[in-house]
């Protein structure tokens, strides 16, 4: 079975400046597949083309096997689209957005559903303008969601939300997905983007640094697992040094930092116990994808 999106080589450029440069990728029927980068990454331009708001210069993009550009109408009754920065007449009530918006599709999904499920069953009668940033986000993928769509685009949904609402807007997400709905969501939140996506596109200066599973992401990383503690007498820095897979050593307010792999840890551990240190508040964590975010984006523009 095809993607349902397919991005091959896509360019585009404004006043000469390249903001996308050659992305590629595909999304798969029912993932949540991220879009992951710093701001002026080029994300929110690749969406665009994606959504058939931006013609690209050069490059392929299907949508269902649809052109975004010479099939936009086509494609706008099977994606939907949560844009960046939306807005609404601050007099609109709930209600009357709701209503409005279905009426511009065939078949629309019933919106009394969508805003029971959303939430916003008893903000049905307020004003737009009266509505908190979370209520205005759930309102925007309510109307996203409104005409039936096989796939919805989600930009930088949880921007500006407090960290209450971003989490009940991640469980809003996966329950999109388990509806049948393939979500393509552009964050620039590393945890946002662990937590929800099957897989991860890291765009940096209009380019795919990785593309790969949160986890194979991590396991790039040039320190996997990171080990800190407080020793309790001075450790030889030559030993240290040649610690097996250390990726990097830090010493702060008598505090050292390794990271590197299990083997790392391993090794540390039977280091001390060799010179009888002790390691008070001895911490162990794995990496995470701001690590492997940094790695990455070091290494691009190395």
């Amino acid at each position: 079975m095809p993607s349902v999106i397919e991005v091959t080589d896509l360019r585009k450029s404004y006043g000469g400046r390249t903001v996308v440069d050659g992305v590629s990728f595909a999304v798969e029927e029912g993932e949540i597949f991220g879009i992951l980068g710093p701001n002026g990454a080029g994300k929110t331009t690749t969406v665009e083309c994606v959504e058939g708001l931006c013609v690209p210069d050069g490059g392929r993009v299907r949508v269902a096997g649809l052109d975004p550009v010479a099939d936009h109408e086509k494609v706008a009754k099977v994606l939907g689209a949560q844009l960046q920065q939306s807005g609404l007449q601050a007099k609109l009530t709930v209600r009357e957005a709701l209503e409005l918006y279905a009426a511009l599709y065939p078949n629309p999904a019933d919106w009394r559903h969508l805003a029971d499920r959303l939430g916003l069953t008893t903000q049905l009668g307020t004003r737009f303008g009266k509505l908190s940033g979370g209520q205005q986000q759930r309102l925007f993928t309510a109307l996203a969601l409104i005409g039936s769509p096989r796939v919805v685009v989600l930009d930088e949904l949880t921007t500006g939300l407090d960290p209450r609402a971003r989490r009940d807007t991640w469980q809003l997400i996966e329950d999109i997905r388990t509806s049948g709905v393939t979500v393509l969501l552009v964050t620039h939140f590393m945890e946002e983007a662990q937590r929800l996506c099957d897989r991860i596109a890291v765009i940096d200066k209009g380019r795919v640094a990785a593309l790969d599973t949160p986890v194979g992401l991590v396991r790039r990383s040039a320190g996997s697992t990171v080990i800190s503690f407080t020793p309790s007498a001075p450790l030889d820095e030559r030993d240290l040094a040649t610690l097996p897979a250390l990726a990097s050593i830090e010493h702060k307010d008598g505090r050292v930092t390794l990271s590197g792999t299990d083997e790392t840890v391993n090794a540390v551990i039977t280091l001390l116990a060799r010179h009888r240190v002790t390691a008070h508040q001895l911490r162990v964590l794995d990496a995470t994808l701001d690590d492997a975010f940094l790695d990455l984006t070091e290494e691009a523009s190395a």
